[in-house]
């Protein structure tokens, strides 16, 4: 298989559970597509005006996860996770039927999204992937928060920061090469909250499926999931993971260094804007198997994927 060639999915790959914040269960199912169709998401519940996008441009949420809608109001949201693996895998192309409008939280990460795609395997096509070069540093602040995207050689380097006043997160700090490091535990990061924050999610119609099987609940210097966290830096390697998905609505993956202080899904939407509003800021191109040394997919999912 040529890893530098556009991929989808072998066959048809089936998930189902609930929705972190409008608590309904929910079926979806990945389905192959052919090269250049991109990442495609359609309402199976729904009978016209059911396809849509996951494009930066289509983002209309990013309170607590990204949702996307298109010109006719339909949405899906929570399509972060899944779509950070998708860009982990190397997936260009797929079709994913969702029966409801929202996609299934699993376990708060990314990481049974991840087995089960790798489980039915990836078909590579004749057409090489596309991939987004940064040309020019481009910054969006936000109060004390920061998000900034600038030119990089050959890789995607995210440098991400977190500031909790809580002591258990506290000041996280952490910096992945996407293709080169060991993402396991960047993958596996669940999602969290702090616990005295839930009224307040909940009293705003959100979080109706939140529960300690999905995510990691922190209540002053205890951590209430039974057994803890993951790995010690789950809390910033979660928002690593967010921020990977979140990139990904750019519609291709992307060479390119991020440095970002306590941002988020808001953040990132507005980076990418700022981005695409002036094409000296980027290029697209297509990448040939002779011009990188390495594979623009995560190496730590190569050896699933060989």
């Amino acid at each position: 298989m040529s890893l530098l060639n556009q991929k989808t999915i072998k066959k048809n790959v089936l998930f189902n559970g609930v929705g972190l914040h409008n608590g309904k269960q929910v079926n979806i199912c990945l389905k192959p597509s052919d090269p250049d169709t991109g990442i495609v998401f359609k309402r199976t519940d729904l009978k016209g005006n059911n396809y849509i996008y996951p494009n930066f441009m289509n983002v209309s949420n990013t309170s607590l996860n990204t949702t996307i809608s298109n010109s006719s109001g339909i949405k899906v949201s929570t399509i972060e996770h899944l779509m950070g693996a998708l860009f982990g895998i190397g997936i260009d192309n797929v079709l994913i039927e969702i029966d409801n409008d929202e996609v299934p939280i699993l376990d708060g990460s990314a990481k049974l999204f991840i087995e089960k795609i790798l489980s039915v395997g990836l078909e590579s096509s004749n057409k090489p992937i596309k991939i987004i070069k940064i040309n020019k540093k481009i910054e969006f602040k936000n109060g004390n928060k920061f998000i900034s995207i600038e030119p990089s050689k050959l890789s995607l380097d995210i440098d991400f920061q977190l500031k909790y006043q809580n002591m258990i997160i506290g000041n996280q700090r952490n910096k992945v090469n996407v293709y080169e490091d060991d993402l396991t535990e960047i993958f596996n990061s669940r999602t969290f909250c702090l616990y005295e924050d839930i009224e307040i999610i909940k009293k705003n119609g959100l979080a109706k499926g939140g529960s300690l099987e999905n995510a990691i609940v922190v209540k002053g210097e205890e951590i209430l999931n039974p057994n803890g966290l993951r790995n010690s830096k789950e809390f910033v390697n979660h928002k690593i993971l967010d921020c990977i998905g979140d990139l990904f609505t750019s519609g291709y993956r992307m060479i390119a260094s991020v440095n970002c202080s306590e941002g988020g899904h808001h953040l990132t939407n507005s980076l990418l804007k700022k981005v695409f509003e002036n094409k000296d800021n980027f290029s697209i191109i297509e990448i040939q198997e002779r011009a990188l040394p390495h594979t623009l997919i995560n190496r730590s999912l190569l050896r699933s994927i060989a």
